[in-house]
C-alpha cells in the first residue's frame, strides 16, 4: 500500500496540538521553533532545531523539534525526541498522538496501534478522536501484509447531469463531405437529475511475509429520473484479483481484471485482461509508480465492430507536503492503443495519451478536499468511410470534491465535474457538467 496515500488526510493543524500542551511548557518554549511551527513552516523549524543539538533533552525543545521532524519526514529523530518528552509528561495527549504518528511513519504498526488505542481511552477532544480513528484504519489496511483483512462499503447519492447522452450542444453542425446537417433530438444533449447506488469491497490474505493474495469488486448504477432517459442509465462493474509482493520500499502487484459497462438495461461493453504495477517509495513523503495493462474489449449489437485489444502504460508521482493541511499532489501520465479485431475497421481503433494532476488536502480533522484536471487525446487509426476524415478527439475535465467524516463509518461527499470533448468531427464534440451529493457507509 502506498505510504503517502495512507498518510493523506490523517493530520491536524499544529495550533490544535500546541493547545493541548501543559501551560508550564507553553510559557517558555524555544520561541523561534515554536513560532515557525505555528506559521506552518516545519522544514525551517527542523533546520533550526538541528543547529541547536545542546537543547536536546529540554522538554519544550524536544516537543517542538519532535513534531517538526515528523512533519518533514525525519520520523526517527522525531520519535526519539518525543519519547524523551513523554518520559516527563506521560499524560500529554498531544505529544503521545505525535509519537504514535511517528511510529506509524516508521512502519512500527504494533506500537502505533497500541499508542493510538491507549489515547482513545483517554477521552480526547473530538478532533483528536477523528484523527486517531483514521490512523487506526490506516494501520488496519497496512496489516494486510501479515493478517487477512477485508473491507466493504455501500454508497448512495443524487445529482444532476447536463448531458446524460453525450449529445452535441447545437442541432446545426457541419460535417466533412456532407456540409451542414441537422442533428435529431436524440443526438442533442439532454439534461436530467439522477440517482446512484454503489458498493465495493476487498479481501487480502497473506500467504507468506510480504506476499499476499487479493480480490476486489466494485459496482455503481446511475439511474436517470425521467423515464424517457432510462435508455441512458449507466452501470459500471468490475472484479479483480491477483498477488502483491512487498520488498522493502517496492510494492509489485499482478492482477486479472474483468469489467462490464451497461447502458439502459443492456450490456454495452465487457473487458477481460491483466495488469502489472510497481510502486516505489522514494522516502516518507514521495513515491512513484509504473504500470502496464492489457484487455480484450468486446461490444454488443451494432457496436461489435469496435471489438479491440487494448494495451496501455501508466506512470505516476505522488508527494506529500509538510503543511498544516497536509496537501498531497499527484501527477499521472498514460498512453495506450485500441487495435480493432476487424482489420477493415481501423477507423474505430485509436491511439490515446493523456494525464492527470490533482491535489488533496485536509483543512480540518473531519474534512477532506480534492481537485484535479484531466486530459485525454484520441487519434483514430483510419479515415471514416463516409466523411473521408480521420477523427481526432481532445477531452479535458476539471473536477472537485469535498468530503465530511460524520462518524467512523459514515461520510458525506459533494462532487462536481466540468468537461468538454473537442473533435475535428463536430458530431462527437460535446460539453458536460455534473454535480452530486453522496453518502457512504463503511463496515469497520
Amino acid at each position: 500500500m502506498n505510504h503517502t496515500k495512507l498518510m493523506r488526510a490523517l493530520r491536524m493543524p499544529f495550533a490544535v496540538l500546541a493547545a493541548a500542551l501543559p501551560l508550564a511548557v507553553i510559557a517558555a518554549p524555544p520561541d523561534e521553533i515554536k513560532s515557525l511551527m505555528e506559521a506552518g513552516k516545519p522544514a525551517e523549524a527542523y533546520a533550526l532545531g538541528k543547529q541547536s543539538p545542546d537543547s536536546l533533552g529540554d522538554p519544550a525543545f524536544d516537543f517542538y523539534f519532535g513534531v517538526a521532524a515528523i512533519e518533514t519526514g525525519h520520523s526517527g529523530e522525531g520519535v526519539l525526541a518525543l519519547e524523551r518528552y513523554i518520559l516527563q509528561f506521560p499524560d500529554n495527549v498531544s505529544a503521545r498522538l505525535q509519537l504514535a504518528r511517528g511510529y506509524f511513519a516508521l512502519n512500527e504498526d504494533a506500537r502505533a496501534r497500541e499508542e493510538f488505542e491507549a489515547l482513545r481511552k483517554l477521552d480526547p477532544p473530538p478532533a483528536v478522536v477523528s484523527t486517531i480513528d483514521r490512523y487506526l484504519d490506516a494501520v488496519r489496511l497496512r496489516e494486510t501484509r501479515y493478517t487477512t483483512s477485508t473491507g466493504l462499503y455501500i454508497e448512495a447519492g443524487i445529482g444532476h447531469d447536463s448531458n446524460v447522452n453525450s449529445g452535441v450542444a447545437s442541432s446545426n453542425v457541419t460535417l466533412q463531405n456532407l456540409g451542414p446537417v441537422v442533428v435529431g433530438p436524440g443526438g442533442l444533449k439532454i439534461s436530467d437529475t439522477f440517482t446512484t447506488i454503489g458498493a465495493g469491497g476487498y479481501i487480502s490474505h497473506p500467504i507468506r511475509p510480504g506476499i499476499a493474495l487479493f480480490a476486489n469488486a466494485i459496482g455503481e448504477l446511475k439511474n436517470n429520473i425521467k423515464d424517457a432517459n432510462a435508455q441512458y442509465d449507466l452501470g459500471s462493474y468490475a472484479i479483480g484479483g491477483g498477488v502483491s509482493v512487498l520488498r522493502e520500499k517496492n510494492l509489485f502487484r499482478f492482477g486479472l481484471n474483468d469489467g462490464l459497462i451497461t447502458i439502459g438495461t443492456a450490456r454495452y461493453r465487457s473487458s477481460l485482461g491483466g495488469s502489472f504495477e510497481w510502486q516505489h517509495q522514494l522516502d516518507e513523503i514521495q513515491s512513484f509508480s509504473l504500470g502496464a495493462q492489457y484487455a480484450r474489449l468486446e461490444y454488443t449489437g451494432t457496436n461489435a465492430a469496435r471489438d479491440a485489444d487494448f494495451t496501455g502504460v501508466t506512470a505516476g508521482y505522488r508527494r506529500l507536503f509538510p503543511h498544516a493541511w497536509q496537501p498531497t499532489v499527484t501527477v499521472a501520465l498514460n498512453a495506450g492503443q485500441e487495435k480493432t479485431l476487424d482489420a477493415t475497421r481501423n477507423d474505430l481503433g485509436r491511439r490515446l495519451y493523456g494525464g492527470r494532476a490533482g491535489v488533496n488536502f485536509t483543512p480540518g480533522a473531519k474534512w477532506g478536499v480534492s481537485a484535479g484536471a484531466s486530459f485525454q487525446n484520441s487519434n483514430y487509426s483510419g479515415a471514416d468511410a463516409i466523411l473521408g476524415v480521420t477523427r481526432e478527439d481532445r477531452y479535458a475535465a476539471l473536477d472537485a470534491a469535498v468530503s465530511y467524516l460524520f462518524s467512523r463509518n459514515v461520510s458525506f461527499r459533494a462532487e462536481a465535474m466540468l468537461a468538454k470533448n473537442r473533435s475535428n468531427v463536430e458530431l462527437y464534440a460535446f460539453p458536460r457538467e455534473t454535480i452530486a451529493l453522496k453518502v457512504r457507509y463503511e463496515f469497520k
